[in-house]
């Protein structure tokens, strides 16, 4: 008895939920499809599950039809229904004529006060949707009216309101005409700004204020404040809102909040491409030192291929996101063809953003200590340079549906100027997206160098002021950092050894295609060229291959497989990477 009683106490909330209800009602409606049959099903509802739910249910289903029709302007509708009471489970059967739509005859618009003369609000009213001669769409009409006084309040007309608002449909004439007329009354301004002096300086904060006392009220303003103060890094908080209920004289007070971030962050990063093999990094950051808004950053990063140890403060100038000054410190170990670099360097760059471009002027003193078999070298290099750089995308940050970016950057050194050699380097890189429809992709890139330096100096040119091709992010099927000039030594042994030692030239160009296949999906096939050679020496090398790519919100995780096509017996090579394309 107990074991009955406990089974069906169980089963009771099964048989409380709508599942445990057979069905009770079919309902079919014929005479009409699309949106205005869509229309129709959501104003009927859910069938009903219980014999009172069908009974109210019927009660309300021609009413219910009707207003479906006629808020798509469908007025003069025949609506026949049947209800079969013998089936199980009843069905009921609406056949529908709709007829002809209302249409609009005319449509009157109209702002009064401030707002007459504001710009946005007329360009909303001529872009409107109800046009005279169209079905009159209620929908249509209520997203007209929420829009308008929805744009009033964003740009300061708080006291904005209709002063009549409606549709007045002739059923038998088959006409409608819409009124829509909005007082705007006065614009309001934004007022006094508040906040906690005592977390960052004043002028450091000017710069990022987009809201300024006196100037007209408008809400995107304050969207775009926001975000430049959170895009510092200063804060983890920023809430800026305008305290209506305190505006007196056509201006409001404004309540800025700042939440300071934590004092120091900590990052730890774990990855892995066929170029650099595996590598762990750590970051700590210090996004502001003071309250001049100084911030570091110290980034410690093994590799087996590439080690390495990075310093940079940065100093705020005459604008905390768009003109900074760092001061750099490097010490890293790396490997170029067949040399083993190490590299200690301390720089000073100063960085200039206007739009989406980005201008630069550094200067950074350069220890390079390089050898290989049979070679021992070491050189000193100061080196001022300019760079220049403008990106345009289009879509998702990481995965963008169209896209351009271009970089230049120009360098020197002199040997009267604390360089052990005279040199002048030239660098310029592209990258190109294209999208066609909704699943074709293109990805275009070149990198052009040039290190101009005397012939009897050449040999004096460190490994990172050359240039070398091969590996993921230049010539697939090629293994990373393998082509470059070459050299013969004689080895400890006086056997002749040749030496991957870089060019003074570099030219690389990239053509892939890629077919999506869904949102995280895409496949790609390619051919990459070029080559890294002495002036004069080029010699084509070129990989083609096939990958496939999943995208996530860091960017594309991508497998290759490429082969060195222009290379004697060729072999195909595995290339995996994380990262946008650029």
């Amino acid at each position: 008895m107990k074991i009955r009683l406990f089974r069906a106490l169980a089963l009771l909330p099964l048989l409380c939920t709508p599942f445990a209800w057979a069905q009770i009602l079919s309902v079919e409606i014929t005479g009409i499809d699309g949106e205005l049959r869509d229309n129709v099903m959501a104003w009927l509802g859910d069938e009903p599950i219980t014999p009172q739910a069908r009974s109210n249910y019927l009660h309300a289903a021609r009413e219910k039809v009707q207003l479906g029709l006629e808020a798509l302007g469908y007025y003069r509708a025949d609506v026949d229904m049947d209800l079969d009471r013998r089936s199980s489970p009843w069905a009921l059967r609406i056949e529908v004529d709709p007829g002809e739509p209302v249409r609009l005859r005319t449509v009157d618009i109209r702002i009064d006060g401030a707002g007459h003369d504001d710009a946005a609000l007329q360009k909303l009213v001529q872009s409107t949707e109800l046009q005279a001669g169209d079905p009159l769409n209620h929908g249509t009409y209520e997203r007209m009216r929420r829009r308008l006084a929805s744009l009033a309040q964003q740009r300061g007309y708080f006291d904005g309101r209709f002063t009549q608002a409606r549709v007045e449909v002739e059923t038998i004439g088959g006409t409608a005409d819409v009124i829509l007329h909005y007082d705007s009354g006065q614009r309001y301004q934004f007022g006094e700004l508040v906040y906690d002096q005592t977390i960052i300086r004043e002028d450091l904060l000017a710069p990022l204020l987009t809201v300024a006392e006196g100037q007209p009220y408008e809400q995107r303003k304050i969207s775009e404040t926001q975000a430049q103060l959170q895009r510092t890094g200063y804060f983890a908080t920023v809430i800026l809102r305008p305290e209506l209920d305190q505006a007196s004289d056509g201006a409001v007070p404004m309540n800025l909040q700042l939440f300071p971030a934590k004092r120091h962050s900590f990052d730890l990063g774990v990855g892995f491409s066929t170029d650099t093999e595996e590598r762990v990094s750590v970051t700590w950051r210090t996004p502001k030192l003071n309250r001049h808004g100084h911030s570091q950053e110290t980034r410690l990063q093994y590799s087996s291929v590439n080690p390495s140890g990075r310093f940079t403060y940065t100093i705020p100038m005459s604008h905390p996101l768009n003109d900074v000054l760092q001061f750099r410190a490097r010490v890293e170990n790396n490997e170029f063809g067949d040399l083993d670099s190490n590299q200690r360097e301390l720089g000073v760059r100063r960085e200039i953003r206007n739009g989406d471009w980005v201008r630069s002027y550094s200067l950074r003193g350069l220890n390079e200590a390089w050898d290989a078999q049979g070679l021992d070298r070491e050189n000193d290099y100061l080196l001022p340079g300019f760079s220049i750089s403008h990106r345009q995308r289009e879509g998702p940050l990481v995965n963008p549906s169209h896209a351009f970016s271009q970089w230049y950057r120009l360098e020197g050194a002199h040997s009267d100027l604390g360089s052990d050699v005279d040199l002048l380097r030239l660098t310029a890189n592209y990258g190109y997206i294209r999208s066609f429809g909704l699943k074709h992709r293109a990805v275009l890139g070149a990198d052009l160098g040039a290190a101009l330096i005397s012939d009897r100096d050449r040999d004096q040119l460190a490994p990172s002021l050359n240039f070398f091709a091969g590996g993921s992010q230049t010539l697939r099927g090629y293994s990373y950092q393998s082509i470059g000039n070459e050299v013969t030594i004689k080895n400890d042994d006086g056997e002749d050894v040749n030496l991957v030692v870089g060019g003074d030239r570099l030219l690389t160009t990239s053509v892939e295609y890629q077919y999506i296949v869904n949102d995280s999906w895409r496949a790609a096939v390619f051919v990459d060229a070029g080559d890294a050679f002495d002036e004069g020496e080029f010699e084509l090398n070129v990989g083609a291959g096939v990958g496939v790519h999943y995208v996530t919100q860091v960017g594309a995780i991508r497998l290759e497989v490429a082969n060195p096509v222009t290379k004697d017996n060729p072999s195909w090579r595995v290339h995996f990477a994380i990262g946008a394309e650029f």
